[in-house]
């Protein structure tokens, strides 16, 4: 029975390391209890971020580009598609998958909680982190990992703030509220035990 784990939220809020610190102890936990259980990481930059950046060099002229609007009205949503798909085939061989992305909208819509949007089985369990962290911690981790693509944001961070939004968990029932601005060992492993009520 695989599972499909995301990691969403805002840029900076330590989605990938969270999500890799997590594959690592399900696939230990799976090594230890013999489960049989495989899986595999889907991060959205990885996957499709040298594409984009071949397209956005044409577009706009500026590889780096994921903030305007041919970015957000040409290249987002296939990119999320783009990103199901592979996650579906996987699922579909029986691989449980962790998806890495903001897919703030989609969050925000309820649509990682709709199986017709996400268009998995039924024996699919799906479960949803929404990883957040302090607006200001958010910032000075996007400038300190020097990623070329983060440069509109920080150019343009009162503009981009705008975008950002905070979920109230009475709203949100399907999510995992996971806060990163000082999570240590009890938090990291609360959310194990909150992904391990996914599986059975």
């Amino acid at each position: 029975m695989p599972r499909l784990i995301f990691f969403c939220g805002h840029a900076g809020t330590g989605k990938t390391t969270l999500a890799r610190r997590t594959i690592a102890a399900l696939m230990a936990e799976a090594h230890v209890q013999c489960t049989g259980e495989s899986f595999c990481l889907l991060d959205k930059d990885t996957l499709y971020g040298d594409y984009s950046s071949a397209v956005m060099g044409v577009l706009t002229g500026d590889p780096n580009d994921r903030d305007s609007p041919p970015y957000l009205q040409h290249l987002r949503n296939p990119e999320y598609h783009g990103l199901m798909k592979t996650a579906r085939e996987n699922l579909g061989l029986g691989v449980s998958t962790i998806v890495v992305g903001p897919l703030s909208r989609e969050v925000k819509a309820h649509q990682l909680a709709d199986r017709a949007w996400l268009g998995v089985a039924d024996d699919v369990q799906v479960r949803i982190v929404w990883v957040t962290l302090q607006e200001a911690e958010a910032r000075r981790r996007i400038a300190a990992r020097g990623n070329a693509n983060d440069a509109w944001k920080l150019a343009h961070w009162d503009d981009y703030r705008t975008r950002l939004f905070t979920l109230d968990p009475a709203e949100y029932p399907e999510l995992l509220m996971f806060d990163n601005t000082a999570a240590g060992a009890p938090e990291f492993d609360a959310l194990m035990q909150a992904l391990a009520k996914g599986s059975e």
